[in-house]
This record gives structure tokens, sequence and C-alpha cells, in this order.
């Protein structure tokens, strides 16, 4: 696995790019009916969320 860096700047960036998408998968998923869709979609809610956490750390 490599590592990225990031200025300050992008890594602000980053964050806001993912809280916003996480932020419209939750209404994506809300208004989903088919259980297999939303699934993948919490799954990629709960990924992305995880990434948000770990840009915010370093």
């Amino acid at each position: 696995m490599s590592d990225l860096t990031f200025s300050p700047q992008e890594q602000a960036l980053l964050q806001e790019v993912v809280a916003r998408f996480v932020a419209d998968l939750r209404t994506e998923i809300a208004d989903t009916d088919n259980f297999d869709y939303r699934t993948g979609l919490k799954e990629k809610r709960d990924a992305l969320t995880a990434l948000g956490e770990r840009l915010a750390i370093h």
C-alpha cells in the first residue's frame, strides 16, 4: 500500500467532498426500496465515513 501526501487545503477539500457524498448517500438510502441496492449503499457509506475519519486524523 502506498502513502499519499496532501496539502492542508487538499485534505480539507477531500474531507468536504467525502462528507457531501456521504450526506447524498443517506438520502439515497432512505429513498431506496431495493434491499440489495440499499445494502450496497450502506456499505459504501460506511467505507466513505471511515475514509473521512482517516482524513481528519492526518
